[in-house]
């Protein structure tokens, strides 16, 4: 009998972090700090109205792109939170979470062996979802003396003439490094110089704390090279609802659509009509859940001063990375347990 699997996706190795979320899971007690997930509860008004769309008897299809007046919703938010512009009938896809978001757009991008930078750490499912749509991976590691951001001269020594994508994730996971407008700038002169596109994962935008999030699509050109990533997981403590969105010029969205359209139909059908209340109506919520993960963020920092262990001060997110220079390696810690 012939192998019945692909080469392609053996040469993948499984989630490690997820492997360890499932194992914690499956023990009573256990705190998993493995998975990003927020450790609130979805807002009252969010979850009512999730079951209020059931009792209604709102459970069938949706468009592909998802709920109109969602992704209405969508682009309001984005215009007010983010100055971006996106038109809701064919700039903006709702998706099965983020995830699904980076997916679709490696899918629609990508010819077989165009390159895609990746700046680590990162992300898991970045590199298995490049490989899967028969891109190459390259890897371009971030320095800590640089708080993680993305240097334009390190960018730059990574580009050849089979780039295509750069993948930026600011809110960064797992460092929570931020990048600023400035250094942005800077970033976005050299994917303009070399004709490339971003996608930008953007899922941690809310949860800023030195200054208002920026995305490199607000920026003069960058709007026709970027795609958007977002979603309800992180801001809005939605992550069991599975519910993302990803907003990318008409000519890029048609591509996603129609991959989404054959591969998942439509997203969850109440959790659209939840994400109209959370993205329309929880600010207040939104801000009382950042300004909790301060507070811890600024603990857990004081804390581990006292402890003499040195570590990144990290601006966004609720992960943040320690290096234990007696052991000789990188620990992830959540400041999400009060």
């Amino acid at each position: 009998m012939r192998n019945p699997l692909s080469q392609k996706v053996q040469t993948i190795q499984p989630s490690g972090i997820r492997r360890f979320f499932e194992i914690a899971n499956e023990i009573p007690g256990v705190i998993s700090l493995g998975v990003g997930e927020p450790d609130f509860d979805t807002p009252w008004i969010v979850r009512d109205e999730g079951m209020y769309t059931l009792q209604k008897g709102n459970t069938f299809y949706t468009a592909n792109a998802g709920l109109l007046e969602l992704r209405q919703e969508i682009s309001h938010y984005l215009n007010r939170r983010y100055q971006l512009s996106y038109e809701a009938k064919d700039e903006i896809l709702v998706t099965v979470g983020g995830s699904e978001a980076i997916d679709l757009a490696l899918r629609a991008m990508l010819d077989p062996g165009d390159e895609v930078i990746i700046a680590e750490p990162c992300y898991v499912s970045y590199l298995p979802c490049v490989v899967l749509a028969d891109g190459v991976p390259v890897s371009l590691q971030l320095k800590e003396k640089n708080q993680f951001r993305l240097m334009p001269d390190e960018l730059e020594a990574a580009i050849t003439d089979k780039t295509k994508i750069v993948i930026l994730s600011y809110p960064n996971n797992p460092t929570g490094a931020i990048m600023e407008k400035e250094d942005l700038e800077a970033i976005a002169e050299v994917i303009k110089k070399h004709d490339l596109f971003v996608l930008s994962d953007e899922i941690y935008s809310e949860l800023s704390y030195q200054n208002e999030h920026v995305s490199i699509a607000s920026l003069p050109g960058m709007r026709e090279r970027t795609i958007v990533i977002n979603g309800f997981s992180k801001s809005f403590a939605m992550t069991g609802w599975r519910l993302g969105y990803a907003a990318a010029p008409a000519l890029i969205m048609e591509q996603m659509t129609k991959i989404h359209q054959f591969a998942i139909m439509a997203a969850p059908t109440s959790s659209q009509y939840a994400g109209i209340v959370a993205i329309r109506d929880c600010d207040k919520e939104v801000a009382e859940m950042r300004e909790s993960y301060d507070q811890r963020r600024r603990f857990l920092i004081d804390a581990l001063d006292r402890l003499k262990l040195p570590c990144f001060d990290p601006y966004g997110a609720f992960i943040r990375r320690r290096y234990q220079r007696a052991k000789k390696k990188w620990l992830l810690c959540h400041f999400l347990q009060p």
